[in-house]
């Protein structure tokens, strides 16, 4: 039997076709969730959504335009062609827009060795809000937990088909399974919250409920007394929690779209240092139960492992084929899209290096500074790198923990930043930015 979603793709490339479209690529997108919340033992809200969105893209010429309905009727689809190449006709002409030569286009994959899509069936809804309720009573067992703000569970299960005129046709599907919960130590004007949460593509790689929420209530009673921090420079630790924000900062300035627009402080550096000489950051699309993990792009092309930066020296940009041909390059098949807008570059899996040493000896080797265990709002300029945000975490004093903060600011600049790091060895290795607690240099802290 035919899939529901090809069949979609495939009419509204056929309808393209026939509404006079030069070329045409489609996306069918089916997707189920159900969110569980509890709050003082009873459920508080439970949610489920189910969805299928359709989009399609044409191009006549060198113009192209985008269309999305959630609609799959066969008079939608054949109106949503005549509106597409109507809108084409009068979309400014690009040169760079355009499918994949039937050459670059992937031929073949093993997506279950992806392990995208968890083979165990949708988890009952009573055994959801049971884990919610689990990871509340957890919190609340840790001496100093004055309330639980929320205890989550979830699931997820979405699958998509991209066909295009030139050729391709691919699909698969992805699951999530998810607990969190948001614990308060405190009362008043002296609350201080912290939470945990954990997801995972397979069900039974979950960790215990019971075990999230007295995480999320000991990072909790850790903060009470938090107060401001001093004010200068000191070293700073990004706890593995917001670690990998110092690598999404990397990972926007060297996308393709800001190096088309000059809006990044990476456009000129490619073949320079922009970490330490030892460390290597790699986009990896074939780790197993990663839910970032793809064995082709929203354009259809091959995914492949590769360094972006390799010995500290940046390798190359983030490209999709438009940014690509802009570029005078060849696409890294970094394409990412939504039913409603054409592909732009995105990440899948990366890796940074990791060091020898855990958190602890990681603040040991920073002697005095802070630990930063949250971030809060943004300021940070992507042409010129420069860094400012709130932050909260721990006071280091000779390499321990001496006491909470919060209400501080930290700022810097971030190619100055990044030539700096010392990285730990904690990463996560089921998510998709597998980045460690990183060691910053000279940081200015606005504090007291």
């Amino acid at each position: 039997m035919t899939d529901q979603l090809e069949t979609l793709a495939q009419a509204l490339l056929t309808e393209a076709r026939r509404a006079g479209a030069d070329a045409a690529d489609a996306l069918a997108v089916e997707g189920t969730s159900l969110s569980i919340d509890v709050r003082g033992g009873v459920l508080e809200q439970a949610e489920r959504a189910e969805g299928l969105e359709i989009g399609l893209r044409v191009l006549i010429g060198q113009r192209q335009a985008c269309v999305s309905a959630s609609d799959t009727r066969p008079e939608t689809l054949a109106e949503m062609a005549r509106r597409a190449v109507a809108m084409a006709g009068e979309a400014p002409e690009d040169a760079t827009v355009g499918l994949a030569a039937p050459s670059q286009l992937a031929r073949a994959w093993d997506m279950a060795a992806l392990q995208l899509d968890d083979p165990a069936p949708e988890p009952d809804p009573a055994a959801l809000e049971e884990d919610a309720r689990r990871a509340e009573v957890a919190a609340l067992a840790v001496a100093g937990v004055s309330q639980v703000q929320s205890a989550s569970a979830g699931y997820g299960r979405n699958r998509l088909h991209l066909a295009a005129t030139n050729g391709f046709s691919g699909g698969y599907a992805r699951s999530s399974r998810m607990t969190s919960c948001v614990a308060i130590t405190g009362e008043g004007t002296g609350m201080e919250r912290d939470w945990h949460a954990e997801g995972r593509v397979y069900q039974a790689d979950l960790p215990d409920p019971s075990e999230i929420g007295r995480i999320a209530g000991e990072r909790a009673i850790a903060r009470a007394g938090a107060r401001r921090p001093k004010t200068g420079a000191y070293p700073v630790v990004y706890d593995e929690r917001v670690a990998g924000s110092l690598i999404a900062h990397l990972l926007g300035a060297i996308n393709g779209s800001a190096i088309v627009r000059g809006a990044s402080w990476a456009r000129d550096a490619l073949g320079e240092a922009l970490l330490p000489a030892h460390m290597d950051l790699i986009e990896d699309p074939y780790r197993p139960r990663v839910s970032g993990s793809r064995a082709f792009d929203a354009e259809g092309l091959p995914t492949a492992r590769r360094a972006l930066v390799s010995g500290g020296v940046l390798q190359g940009w983030v490209l999709d084929l438009a940014t690509a041909r802009k570029l005078g390059m060849e696409s890294t098949a970094n394409a990412q899209r939504g039913v409603g807008a054409p592909p732009a570059p995105g990440i899948s899996n990366v890796l940074l290096t990791q060091g020898d040493t855990n958190r602890a000896g990681l603040l040991r080797e920073m002697g005095s500074g802070l630990l930063v265990t949250s971030l809060i709002g943004s300021t940070v300029n992507p042409t010129t790198g420069d860094y400012s945000r709130g932050a909260s975490g721990f006071w280091v004093e000779r390499g321990e923990i001496a006491y909470p903060v919060n209400e501080c600011t930290i700022a810097g600049n971030l190619r100055d930043m990044l030539r700096s790091l010392v990285p730990a060895n904690d990463a996560r290795l089921h998510i998709p930015m597998q980045v460690p607690s990183l060691l910053v240099e000279g940081m200015t802290i606005a504090g007291e």
